[in-house]
């Protein structure tokens, strides 16, 4: 659906919701729909970034298919949020990654990548891919040196990417009326709501607690509610967290301190990357089955494989790390250290043009809107 097209039907549902307000105790999306009286492009970006599509408004709705109007909110939003990835994505010619992206995308990317570092390897060290006699160092597999050139430079367009993004949006969602700026957003003190006393809206994105009415559960169908969505979120997001701790952690241990890998199972950095291995594995396995029991009518088909790919290079990355690091002195483990090097590398490659950036709109959104 052409652009145009798709504006114009996000705005004659979000006129419909707004005419019948039945379900503006839900969730941020219905309050700060009611603060509008027209839904321009910059609005319905907004308002879609700040859906989780809980789905519980469908349910609700008396509009919803098989009625003529056909409203469907969380397909809507969801169609809108992908366009605004486009819209904001830099450099401006990967836009369309986000529409072309999917599994197979996703796993030939990371099949070359691995490809690549093992060509490299085989021509630099090809005495390291197979040694006679194994050791858990991974640097005489591919120096550190190297390593961190690959690494950081692809992580370093990443972050820059994303940033760039969440710029663009935030700028532009800022002039609509009664909008404010980040900084405000970020800096200003908890405002109370309905009923309850102060809140730091960051905390709104940290524990999901607004997914819907109740504050805790998503639905997979009618009347189906359980907090499995939100909880693997939690093991998805906590986990990525704990792993880049323990990146970090290192890089201090060997930059600073001189301490040169590999460390002992006891050690910070192996405890932190085992629990955030452990969390991303849970994580991206529970999602993906829960994709497969939930209503197909909540989420946009368009979107499937952009979902696919991000939760399969997640669990891929996870299940290698925490193998090669039972298998670190096995003949092995160079082998293996590649393939999970080329599946992180094809994670951090797709970074700024999948599923992950939804979650950095979707602050930007609730902070705006806890300040309006």
């Amino acid at each position: 659906m052409p652009l145009d097209e798709l504006i114009q039907h996000g705005a004659h549902v979000m006129t419909v919701c707004n005419a019948c307000r039945y379900c503006e105790q839900y969730c941020p999306v219905f309050p700060a729909m009611e603060r509008r009286v027209t839904f321009p492009k910059p609005d319905l970006f907004y308002l879609a970034s700040l859906c989780h599509n809980c789905g519980e408004c469908l349910y609700a709705c008396q509009y919803a298919p098989p009625h003529e109007f056909g409203i469907n909110v969380p397909r809507a939003l969801a169609q809108i949020r992908l366009r605004s990835y486009e819209e904001y994505a830099w450099p401006r010619a990967l836009a369309s990654a986000f529409r072309h992206h999917n599994l197979a995308t996703g796993l030939a990317l990371a099949a070359a990548l691995s490809i690549a570092l093992l060509t490299v390897t085989l021509i630099a060290r090809p005495g390291s891919i197979w040694p006679n006699s194994p050791s858990a160092d991974f640097y005489a597999v591919m120096p550190h040196g190297v390593m961190v050139a690959f690494f950081g430079s692809v992580f370093l367009f990443a972050i820059l990417a994303m940033g760039i993004g969440v710029v663009r949006f935030a700028r532009d969602v800022r002039i609509v009326p009664g909008n404010v700026d980040v900084g405000a957003a970020f800096l200003g003190p908890p405002k109370p709501r309905s009923g309850e006393g102060g809140r730091w809206p960051i905390l709104d994105a940290l524990t999901l607690r607004h997914l819907h009415a109740t504050g805790t559960d998503c639905v997979s169908a009618e009347e189906a509610r359980s907090p499995w969505r939100r909880w693997l979120h939690h093991c998805v997001f906590y986990g990525f967290l704990l792993c880049f701790a323990s990146t970090s952690v290192a890089a201090i241990y060997h930059g600073v301190f001189g301490w040169r890998a590999p460390y002992g199972y006891t050690s910070l950095p192996v405890v932190l990357g085992t629990l955030g291995g452990a969390g991303l594995l849970v994580g991206a396995a529970g999602l993906w089955m829960l994709r497969g029991q939930r209503d197909p009518a909540l989420a946009d088909p368009a979107q499937r494989g952009l979902d696919e790919s991000f939760i399969a290079l997640l669990f891929l990355a996870s299940l290698t790390g925490l193998t090669l690091l039972i298998a670190r002195h096995l003949p092995i483990m160079p082998a293996l250290l590649i393939v999970h090097l080329g599946i992180v590398l094809a994670f951090f490659v797709t970074l700024p043009y999948g599923k992950f950036v939804h979650g950095l709109y979707r602050v930007v959104a609730l902070l705006l809107s806890h300040h309006e």
